[in-house]
C-alpha cells in the first residue's frame, strides 16, 4: 500500500475516518452523555446509603455532573425502590433447583424544574447455577452477581437519562405547538 506511506495521506485518512465516525453518532462503549442542560443534580433515595445510591452517584460524577443538595430549581433524581427476585430455571433429579434466574429492578424518577417528572425503571436479569453441595460458595456467587447487576443498572440509568434530552425537547416542542394553536384572547 504505497498510498499509506505518505504522511499526509495517512493523516487525511485518519481525519476522514474520525469525522465519519463522529458524524454517524458513534460513541465508545460506556460513554453516555447526560443532557447538556444538566450540569448539577440532586440525588435522593429511599436508602441514601445503599449500594445502588452510591453507584448512581459514582456514575453521575463520571459524567461530570455535580451532585448538590435538593433545591426547587435543580433537577432531581429520586431512586424510589429496588427489588431482587429469583425463579427456578431447571431442577436436579431430586427436585432441587439446579439453575436460577435473578432479576434486579430499580425504579426512579427524574424531575426537571419547569418540565415535570418522568418515571423510569432499569431491569437486569442474570442466571446462575445453584449447587446445593457448596452453600458458602453459592451465597458468595449470588452476592457478586447482585453487585454486578446493581452496577449494570446504574449504567443503564445513565443511558436512560441520556434519552431524557430528546424527551425534554419533544415536550418543549409540544408546548410550543399548544401555545401557538391557542387563539390569543382579544380585548373588546
Amino acid at each position: 500500500m504505497r498510498l499509506l506511506k505518505n504522511k499526509t495521506a495517512k493523516l487525511s485518512l485518519v481525519l476522514f475516518l474520525s469525522t465519519l465516525l463522529t458524524a454517524c453518532g458513534f460513541h465508545l462503549r460506556g460513554e453516555y452523555n447526560v443532557p447538556e442542560g444538566i450540569k448539577e443534580i440532586s440525588v435522593t433515595s429511599f436508602d441514601p446509603y445503599g449500594k445502588i445510591t452510591r453507584l448512581v452517584k459514582e456514575q453521575l460524577r463520571l459524567s461530570k455532573i455535580e451532585i448538590v443538595k435538593p433545591q426547587p430549581d435543580i433537577p432531581n433524581l429520586h431512586i424510589t425502590g429496588e427489588s431482587i427476585s429469583d425463579r427456578t430455571l431447571s431442577l436436579y433429579q431430586n427436585t432441587r433447583a439446579a439453575e436460577k434466574e435473578l432479576t434486579y429492578v430499580v425504579t426512579y424518577r427524574v424531575t426537571v424544574p419547569g418540565l415535570g417528572s418522568k418515571d423510569f425503571s432499569a431491569q437486569i436479569t442474570r442466571s446462575y447455577l445453584d449447587n446445593p453441595l457448596s452453600a458458602l460458595a453459592k451465597s458468595e456467587e449470588r452476592s457478586l452477581i447482585e453487585d454486578e447487576m446493581r452496577s449494570f443498572s446504574a449504567q443503564q440509568m445513565m443511558r436512560q437519562m441520556a434519552r431524557l434530552k430528546t424527551e425534554i425537547e419533544q415536550y418543549e416542542a409540544q408546548q410550543k405547538t399548544v401555545k401557538s394553536d391557542t387563539p390569543a384572547s382579544s380585548q373588546p
